[in-house]
């Protein structure tokens, strides 16, 4: 399995350098944080790295971008001693339209992404110890949201992203900061 990982993690960096080569013109890099909101959970934080790529050849107003997310949440019951931890390593690429707009500005998109996902279970006093499961899936993801300048090269956002996965959808609000050369 952590082969597998390591097979799609070099193909998703070698096909995103080829891109990038082709795409000629580096937009910018988002940082952000979200709260996760997964079927049948609470809300928890995740973190989030986001290259925003443009070109002559794609029609002007709308950006390739590849992004990694990672989120991780446990939770701990005393009695019975029982720890449950799930995490989601996603990689994946998608295409955003920006609105023109003086001031901020709104956008919309969608992609695919690739989720890693692992859910680890210790409860000893009910005969499980350490047990883990780990499964990969892929889905469509749907985002919107607004970007407002607080220079000629930094932004902020705030945007709702929706991943569409059987049995563990996700719902995020994340907010960031955005850098342009």
């Amino acid at each position: 399995m952590r082969l597998l990982l390591r097979l799609c993690v070099v193909t998703f960096l070698l096909a995103l350098s080829a891109v990038l080569a082709r795409a000629g013109t580096f937009g910018g890099v988002d940082f952000m944080t979200a709260t996760v909101m997964q079927k049948h959970q609470s809300s928890f934080s995740g973190l989030s790295l986001r290259a925003r790529l443009t070109s002559a050849q794609i029609v002007e107003g709308f950006e390739l971008q590849p992004f990694v997310e990672y989120w991780r949440t446990s939770t701990t019951v005393d009695p019975p001693n029982v720890t449950v931890s799930r995490k989601d390593a996603t990689l994946g690429a998608g295409i955003v339209y920006h609105f023109h707009h003086t001031g901020w500005q709104p956008y919309v998109g969608g992609g695919l992404g690739v989720h890693f996902l692992s859910n680890k279970v210790n409860a000893p006093q009910l005969g499980l110890d350490d047990e883990s499961d780990s499964v990969i899936r892929g889905g469509l993801y749907a985002l919107g949201g607004v970007a407002v300048p607080l220079s000629d090269h930094v932004r902020n956002f705030l945007e709702l992203e929706y991943h569409h996965l059987p049995d563990v959808s996700q719902l995020k609000l994340n907010m960031g900061i955005t850098w342009r050369p």
